[in-house]
C-alpha cells in the first residue's frame, strides 16, 4: 500500500472513531443507563439496524472465510447468504413481535421469562462460550492473515491492532456507538467489495467489463456455479445437496438470525416493531448482494490460479494483485471494517449477556445502572484480550469459515428447539428446555465422534440432532399432563400483522430469490 492508500486506510479510523465518541457522547448531567448502552436507549432506525445487522454478519468469517469456501466449492456456499434473507422475513414476521412486547434486553432474559432461571443461566454461559472463544477469536484470526498479507505485520501484532481498535470506540459508546458507526462500515464494505469484484472481473474477461466478465466465468468453469451440489462432488459434505434447502440449513439460519444475541439485539434496539421489521426487510436486500463481494472474488481467484497456499489468502491476494492506489485503499478499509464491525457487535453482546445475566442476577442486584454499565465495559476489555491470546491458535483448524460452521453447529439445534418450542408450543416445560441444553453438546459430539456418523454432512448431523433433541423436548414436556405451561407465550390475535410495504419487499425477496436458484441449480 502506498501513500494515498495509507491515507484513504487512516480516513477511514478516524471517521468511524470520531463518528462513534460523536453519536455516543452524552449530554450535560447525563449518566448512561444499561438500556442506553447495550440497547442504543432503543433508538435505532431501520437503516442503522439494517446495516448494523449485516456489519454483525459480514465479518471476517465472510469476507475473508467465505471467499476461500468460494475458492474451493463455489457459488454453492451462497446458500448461507441467500436463505438468510428469507429467514430474515420469518424472523421480522413472527419472532421480532413477541422478543419485542416482552422489552427484553437479551435472549438469555427470554428464556428466564419462558422458563427460568436455571435455562437462562446455562445457556448464557454457553453463550458466553461461544461467541468469546469461537466467534470473537476466529474473527480477529482471520483479520489478521488479512493484514499480514496486505502489511507484512506479523499475526499477533495484527490481531492485537484489531482489538484496539475495536476498543476504542466499543467499551466507551456501547451499542449505540457500534451501529451508527456501522453505516460507516457497511458503504465501504459494500463500495470496497463492489469494486474488488468489479476490477477482478474486468481482467478475467481483458477489459471487457463486469457482467461480460461474469459470464465468462460461468461458462469458464461452470462447476463453480452449482447451487445444489451432487453426491459425487468432493465438497458435498459441506453441502449435501437437495438437503440445504430443507435440512440443516435452517436450523443454522434460523438460530443464527433469530436467536442469537448479537443479531436480535440491533433489532431489540429499535424506535418500534415497524423499525425493526423494516430494518430486517433491508438486510435481507443486502444479503442478496452479498455473494458478489463474498464469493465470487474466490471463484475469480481460483480461475486465475491464485498462487496460495491455503484458501483464506483469496482475498488478500486479489487486494495486492488488481488494486490500483487509492482503490486498494478503499478495499482494505472495507476489510477491516468488516472485522472491526463485527468484533465489536459481538463484544458488546457477550457485555450484555454477563452483566445483564449472569452478573446482575447472580452478583449485582444491588449494583446502580452506572455501576452495572462499568462492569459491561470491562467485560468487554476482558473478552477481547482473551481472544488476543487464542486467536493465533485457530491456523491448525483448516479454515476459519469451517472453523465456526463446526463449533457452533455443535450448539444450534439445542438453542433453537429451546427457542422455537418457548415461543411456539404452549406445553413447553422448563424440564424439558433443562434437558436439551445439557444434551445438547453429547448429543452432536456423539454425531461427530462416531465414526458411522462422522462422514455424514455435518448440516444433515445437525438436523438429526435438532429432531432427537426436539423428541426429547416433547417427550419431557408431555410427562407433565398440563395442557399449556403456566410460562408460556400468550399470541394475541394480530400480534404477526405486518405492514403492506413489508409484505410486498418480502414477495420481491422471495421472487429474486426463486430466480437465483433456477438460473443455477
Amino acid at each position: 500500500m502506498n501513500f494515498i492508500d495509507i491515507s484513504v486506510f487512516i480516513l477511514y479510523i478516524l471517521t468511524v472513531v470520531g463518528v462513534a465518541l460523536w453519536v455516543s457522547r452524552p449530554k450535560k448531567g447525563e449518566v448512561k443507563n444499561t438500556r442506553d448502552y447495550f440497547l442504543a436507549g432503543n433508538t435505532l432506525p431501520w437503516w442503522a439496524i439494517g446495516t448494523s445487522l449485516i456489519a454483525a454478519n459480514i465479518s471476517a468469517e465472510q469476507l475473508i472465510g467465505m471467499t476461500g469456501s468460494g475458492f474451493t466449492i463455489g457459488l454453492a456456499i451462497a446458500s448461507y447468504e441467500w436463505m438468510a434473507a428469507i429467514t430474515l422475513i420469518i424472523v421480522a414476521k413472527y419472532f421480532l413481535p413477541i422478543f419485542l412486547e416482552k422489552k427484553i434486553y437479551s435472549m438469555p432474559q427470554f428464556l428466564n421469562i419462558r422458563y427460568d432461571g436455571r435455562v437462562r443461566t446455562i445457556m448464557a454461559v454457553l453463550w458466553l462460550f461461544l461467541y468469546v472463544f469461537v466467534n470473537l477469536t476466529s474473527i480477529l484470526y482471520l483479520g489478521a492473515v488479512c493484514i499480514k498479507a496486505v502489511f507484512g505485520i506479523p499475526m499477533y501484532y495484527a490481531v492485537i491492532g484489531i482489538a484496539f481498535f475495536s476498543a476504542l470506540y466499543t467499551i466507551f459508546g456501547g451499542l449505540k456507538a457500534i451501529a451508527y458507526t456501522d453505516f460507516i462500515q457497511v458503504t465501504f464494505l459494500v463500495v470496497g467489495g463492489l469494486i474488488t469484484t468489479y476490477l477482478a472481473l474486468d481482467q478475467f474477461s481483458g477489459g471487457s467489463g463486469f457482467f461480460n466478465g461474469l459470464g465468462m466465468l460461468a461458462n469458464k468453469f461452470p462447476e463453480k456455479f452449482d447451487m445444489i451440489l451432487s453426491s459425487e462432488s468432493p465438497h458435498y459434505k459441506d453441502l449435501p445437496g437437495i438437503m440445504v434447502l430443507v435440512g440443516g440449513m435452517w436450523i443454522v439460519n434460523l438460530n443464527y438470525w433469530g436467536c442469537n444475541q448479537y443479531i436480535t439485539q440491533r433489532a431489540l434496539a429499535a424506535k418500534n416493531l415497524s423499525e425493526a421489521q423494516n430494518g430486517l426487510i433491508f438486510a435481507g436486500f443486502l444479503k442478496l448482494l452479498m455473494p458478489l463481494i463474498v464469493v465470487i472474488p474466490g471463484i475469480i481467484a481460483f480461475s486465475l490460479n491464485a498462487p496460495i497456499q491455503n484458501n483464506d489468502e483469496a482475498y488478500p491476494w486479489l487486494l495486492n494483485t488488481f488494486l490500483f492506489p487509492g482503490v486498494k485503499g478503499v478495499a482494505f478499509a472495507a476489510l477491516v471494517a468488516a472485522v472491526v464491525g463485527s468484533l465489536s457487535s459481538k463484544t458488546n453482546s457477550i457485555a450484555t449477556i454477563f452483566t445483564m445475566d449472569v452478573f446482575k442476577p447472580h452478583f449485582g442486584k444491588k449494583y446502580s445502572e452506572s455501576q452495572l454499565v462499568t462492569v459491561g465495559r470491562i467485560t468487554t476489555a476482558v473478552s477481547l484480550v482473551i481472544a488476543v491470546i487464542i486467536a493465533p491458535f485457530i491456523e491448525n483448524f483448516g479454515g476459519g469459515f469451517k472453523f465456526i460452521q463446526e463449533f457452533t453447529g455443535f450448539f444450534s439445534p439445542g438453542i433453537f428447539a429451546i427457542f422455537i418450542f418457548g415461543l411456539f408450543w404452549k406445553r413447553a416445560t422448563t424440564s424439558g428446555a433443562l434437558w436439551v441444553a445439557v444434551l445438547t453438546l453429547p448429543v452432536s459430539l456423539l454425531f461427530y465422534f462416531v465414526p458411522m456418523f462422522n462422514e455424514m454432512p455435518f448440516l444433515n448431523r445437525m438436523g438429526i440432532t435438532f429432531i432427537i433433541l426436539s423428541f426429547i423436548m416433547v417427550l419431557i414436556s408431555l410427562k407433565s399432563n398440563q395442557e399449556r405451561d403456566e410460562k408460556s407465550i400468550n399470541i394475541s390475535i394480530g400480534l404477526f400483522k405486518t405492514s403492506k410495504l413489508f409484505n410486498v419487499l418480502s414477495v420481491i425477496i422471495i421472487m429474486i430469490l426463486i430466480i437465483l436458484y433456477a438460473k443455477f441449480w
